[in-house]
């Protein structure tokens, strides 16, 4: 007779949270289906385009998404053609490209996909860049660039080298550096099966050092030692 299993996470009370950053528009198919397949293997999923950002009403956009960064136990980038809105301040970085900063900036356990455009257009691109304008990827004066749908906005490009740790020098020193190109949308459903599946083994490994830290902080509050 069948036995019955205990749900990934339940004896924890508490789930594994992963945000996945990404625009939205013109990837809702794709972006409803890795929200199924993480939830189905039992995280706790943040995801804008499906409304389950945790939202402070008295916050502007940006910031709480940020937050919810800060929040979360991993991270799931999607680098895509299209560059995405909310684009704000003297950066003028978009609210997915500033996710990705602020997930490296805090170290978070992460994973990119990137789509097949995207880095077929850095390397189409590379012989025009101006090297002098690095980390940004602009290109040679003479050489202009306007929008398509292969490629909308040269950020999209710094977004990809940010992921891939390019403002480390050394490869060898470079962590979490790992973004996996896709061509279909299967390919990436594909990755976030092979990557997430692993459910057990993600929590044993990041819930318990999250707890350590929590009460770490806890004890110091106290005075403890």
């Amino acid at each position: 007779m069948p036995t019955t299993s205990t749900p990934p996470g339940a004896s924890s009370g508490r789930r594994l949270s992963i945000l996945v950053s990404s625009v939205v528009h013109g990837y809702e198919d794709l972006l409803e289906s890795i929200y199924a397949l993480l939830d189905g293997f039992g995280y706790d999923v943040r995801m804008s385009h499906k409304g389950t950002v945790p939202i402070d009403p008295n916050q502007p956009a940006m910031e709480n998404c940020l937050a919810t960064v800060d929040e979360s136990d991993l991270f799931l980038g999607l680098i895509l053609p299209r560059y995405g809105s909310g684009k704000e301040g003297p950066d003028g970085l978009s609210i997915t490209h500033r996710e990705a900063l602020r997930a490296i900036e805090k170290d978070k356990p992460r994973w990119f996909l990137v789509h097949e455009h995207v880095a077929i257009a850095r390397q189409l691109l590379g012989p025009y860049r101006d090297d002098t304008k690095k980390p940004a990827f602009e290109l040679k004066s003479e050489v202009g660039f306007a929008p398509t749908p292969i490629l909308s906005d040269l950020r999209v490009l710094e977004l990809y080298e940010a992921a891939m740790r390019h403002d480390i020098a050394s490869v060898a020193d470079r962590r979490g550096n790992w973004v996996q190109p896709y061509g279909p949308d299967d390919d990436a459903r594909l990755f976030a099966t092979a990557q997430f599946r692993r459910y057990r083994e993600l929590t044993d490994k990041h819930l318990t050092r999250l707890a350590d830290a929590e009460g770490i902080r806890a004890r110091l509050s106290r005075g403890r030692p």
